[in-house]
């Protein structure tokens, strides 16, 4: 049983059956992942595994100086949202879910796979709020472990390089 939550809906969902259920998601915003949660509830009973993947990115450098304009200020606080709040959206909705279950045999409950990227740790020219993001994802990780571990509930992230992605198509240049 798979609930996919997204801005947009794949046409690769309805090759997958009707295990798989999609949820027009804005990770962002607390309305959106209540109903993804809520829909996991309705539609499984149960949530055992968590992968926050919601990206967003835009190139643009902290000072343009071609333009003479700094970085937007939005265009930051937009892929912070995304990126960086809606994994802990995400995580503090679905892990209430986590705990509802029965413990298996070695006291589990569930995972929660965050994905930062390798840009947390090696952030490029224009990546400033991307690299931000993921390494606030990276910090944020390790306290949700502890947080959640006596519970039964793991938290572990994945900082992959790059990737082939719809985000990858869509990304705003901003005069490098």
């Amino acid at each position: 049983n798979v609930l996919v939550c997204d801005l947009q809906k794949s046409p690769v969902l309805s090759e997958l059956g009707s295990n798989c259920v999609y949820c027009e998601t804005d990770v962002g915003s607390e309305s959106d992942a209540i109903k993804a949660v809520d829909l996991a509830k309705k539609n499984f009973s149960k949530l055992h595994i968590l992968v926050n993947c919601a990206g967003s990115a835009v190139a643009c450098k902290t000072f343009n100086i071609r333009r003479r304009q700094p970085h937007p200020l939005d265009l930051f606080e937009n892929i912070i949202k995304t990126n960086l709040i809606g994994t802990f959206n995400m995580i503090r909705l679905a892990s209430g879910l986590m705990l509802a279950n029965e413990p298996d045999a070695d006291n589990q409950r569930g995972v929660i796979i965050n994905t930062a990227s390798i840009s947390a740790y090696e952030g490029q020219v224009g990546q400033a709020a991307y690299s931000a993001s993921k390494g606030g994802i990276v910090g944020l990780t390790l306290p949700v472990a502890r947080d959640l571990a006596r519970e039964g509930i793991r938290c572990v992230s994945i900082a992959p390089g790059q990737l082939i992605t719809v985000v990858q198509f869509n990304v705003s240049a901003f005069d490098y």
